[in-house]
């Protein structure tokens, strides 16, 4: 779908929805790239693989969700990708990973290589899960 507002550059979404399993990660990974190929945002493809793999790890091995869902708003100018869960259980937080830490560097990541990221909850009152959502900027049009 491409929506476009006054004033503003015109906005590719994009949505996939995918089981939560271990190949997950890079199944999402391959669409997120394909989908900023797509808009001629190559500039942002390493950035953007890392950063996707790195959320998407994140509900596969910390959450018992059967499903998630990843999400792309690509425009001109860059794009900003979510990832959804059903877990409403804790909140994503950065932390500093000890050296010999095989993991625990992935939201230190998206803070320090994103122009922006946070986490939002979805489902009003009720929280029915979260979204964790990082933007890409491309350092100029089309990059």
């Amino acid at each position: 779908m491409t929506v476009t507002a006054p004033g503003r550059p015109a906005t590719a979404v994009y949505r996939l929805t995918a089981p939560a399993l271990p190949t997950t990660p890079r199944v999402a990974r391959d669409a997120v790239a394909a989908w900023l190929c797509a808009a001629g945002h190559h500039g942002l493809l390493d950035t953007a693989r890392t950063l996707v793999s790195d959320v998407v790890t994140n509900v596969v091995v910390h959450t018992r969700v059967p499903h998630l869902w990843v999400g792309a708003a690509v425009t001109r100018l860059g794009a900003v990708v979510s990832v959804w869960d059903g877990d409403q259980r804790g909140v994503p937080r950065p932390r500093r990973a000890a050296e010999d830490d095989t993991g625990g560097r992935g939201l230190f990541l998206v803070e320090a290589l994103s122009h922006a990221w946070g986490v939002s909850w979805t489902g009003g009152a009720e929280p029915a899960g979260k979204r964790v959502w990082f933007e890409l900027r491309a350092s100029r049009e089309g990059t």
